[in-house]
Order: structure tokens, then sequence, then C-alpha cells
């Protein structure tokens, strides 16, 4: 007779629904987990191509690769050890109702980060990370912005649903201070003179040491609380092509890889990992690079429980 293996014993791809093969919780705010991750199916502020809303599914297949290492390379501990995670699945609005997203986003941030949660949100497109600000500042007060991008997402042209202006808005709306914030890979225009961010562009990403760059993202924020936003296309083409607006130049996955774990100790409270649009992926390379910058993300949030 045959039976069921225990569910450790299971095959690498088999019933892997949430991120890192976790099961989907669809009560998050009463979960015992200390970090929810949270899927935003959403693309209708894009300005190039579409096809962002497949994103939070893209990441979550490729993190099967990386569930089954104990100890993730190079960190010297196990994550379940110091960090309790749960995926609440994708965010519920109106199809085609960017008001809508952006009003249940806000409100679902709000409940977990007054049930005490953090959390880790997979886009969809960039305009996700304004509804999350949002959130996050109302609860922790103006934030230093770390931004990982090969736009600077400023902009004050275009539409409120604009996944190029969110942080135009965000410093209007005081929800983030631009002074202690610093953009990262940069390589598109922007107004240079009168920018307030640190803006460390791709030709400096590139070739300064990686130690220097750190330093300098680190001194601007200081003790401030930080907001972790990563857009894919802050990785050149050839390490991330399924996007929706590829630009030559960027910075190899290694490299991103290194700058976030430099981050380790900076009060990062909440962070998310946006613009995977796999229908211009390559044998699923920038879903496995969204995939494995978000698990380097809860190294991050890990290594705070662990020290602290």
């Amino acid at each position: 007779m045959t039976t069921l293996k225990k569910k450790e014993d299971h095959s690498l791809y088999a019933n892997a629904f949430g991120f890192l093969r976790r099961p989907l919780d669809f009560d998050p705010v009463q979960s015992d987990a200390d970090l929810i991750i949270t899927g935003i199916p959403f693309d209708l502020a894009t300005t190039g191509r579409s096809g962002a809303r497949f994103g939070p599914e893209a990441i979550r297949k490729a993190s099967v690769n990386l569930a089954w290492e104990g100890k993730r390379w190079p960190w010297f501990f196990n994550l379940k050890d110091h960090l309790s995670i749960a995926d609440c699945g994708d965010l519920v609005f109106e199809c085609g109702n960017a008001q809508d997203m952006s009003d249940a986003l806000f409100q679902h941030a709000d409940q977990l980060l007054s049930a005490g949660k953090r959390m880790l949100t997979f886009g969809g497109d960039h305009f996700i990370t304004l509804p999350l600000l949002r959130a996050h500042a109302k609860h922790h007060g103006p934030l230093a912005l770390i931004h990982f991008d090969a736009h600077t997402d400023d902009y004050d042209q275009g539409g409120q649903f604009d996944h190029g202006t969110m942080f135009y808005h965000a410093q209007t709306e005081g929800l983030i201070d631009a002074s202690v914030s610093t953009q990262i890979g940069i390589r598109t225009t922007y107004d240079r003179k009168n920018t307030l961010f640190n803006v460390l562009d791709a030709n400096y990403v590139n070739g300064a040491p990686v130690a220097e760059i750190i330093g300098n993202i680190r001194e601007k924020a200081g003790d401030r609380r930080v907001y972790l936003t990563f857009d894919i296309d802050c990785l050149d083409p050839a390490y991330a092509p399924g996007t929706g607006t590829p630009v030559c130049g960027g910075l190899t996955s290694d490299r991103a890889l290194q700058l976030l774990r430099g981050l380790q100790g900076l009060d990062i409270v909440g962070m998310d990992v946006v613009e995977v649009a796999p229908a211009y992926d390559h044998a699923d390379i920038t879903a496995l690079a969204g995939a494995t910058i978000a698990l380097e993300m809860l190294y991050l949030q890990a290594s705070q429980s662990k020290d602290s």
C-alpha cells in the first residue's frame, strides 16, 4: 500500500504554493508569524511593458530553488531559527480599479503593522510602494528610503497612478525624508540640480568598492527607520530581462546581493521587490533573481532579530 511521505520529505516542487514552499495563511493578522509576505498582482500604473501583475506568482515559483538550503550562503544561521514567516497569498482588489487596489493595500498594511507584523511585499509594478509607504509612515513617521532602481521614480509628470511618480508623491506627502534616502543603480535622466536624494548612479555603483558604497548608504540613513524597495530593473537586462522597462548598464546580481548584505544592522521596517514581468523572462532568471533578493531581505530581518 502506498502511503504519503511526511511533509518534510516531499519533493522540491510538490505543493509549493507559498514563498519558500510555505503554506498559505489567509488570516495573517492572527498569525504567530513575525513577518508577512503579500503578493500584489497589479500593473495598471506601468508606462512601459505590462505583465508585472504575474510577478508574485513567478517569484514564489522560483523560490522553490532556494527552499532546500538550511543556511543560506553566505549567512551563518538558519533563517527559520530567528524569523517566523507567513505568506498570506495575494491581495484581493477590484480588477482594473487602481484606486481600490491602493486603498485595499493601505488597509492591509495598516492592519498588519498595527498587529506588530513586518512586511515583505511582491509586486506588481512599482506604484505599490506608495500605499505601502503611507501605511509604514503612519506607524513609524517619515522614513529613510533605500531604493534600488534604474529610474529615480520621483518625476512630477504623470497621473495619480504612475509607477514613475511614487517618490515625488511620497516626498510631498511627508512619507519619506529624501535627505537621508539613497537611490542606487540609477541610469536614466533625473533632475541632478534639484534632487534631495543621495543618488548613486550605475557608473559609480558598478565601479566603486562595495564597502565604499555601503558606507555611503549607511552614513545617509544613520539611525533612521528604513523602507527598502528593490525594482528588479536595477539589475542589468543580462541578469533580469523579465521586466517592463529594462535599461542596459545595470548591476550584476552578485553586486546587488553584496550591497543588500551590507545593510545588516539598519532599522529596516518594510521591504518590497517589484517589476518582475515573467512574460519577458528567459529560463526564469529574473524570477529567480527576485526570489533571491527577497530571501536576502528576509535574512536582513532575521539578523535584526538574532542580534536583538
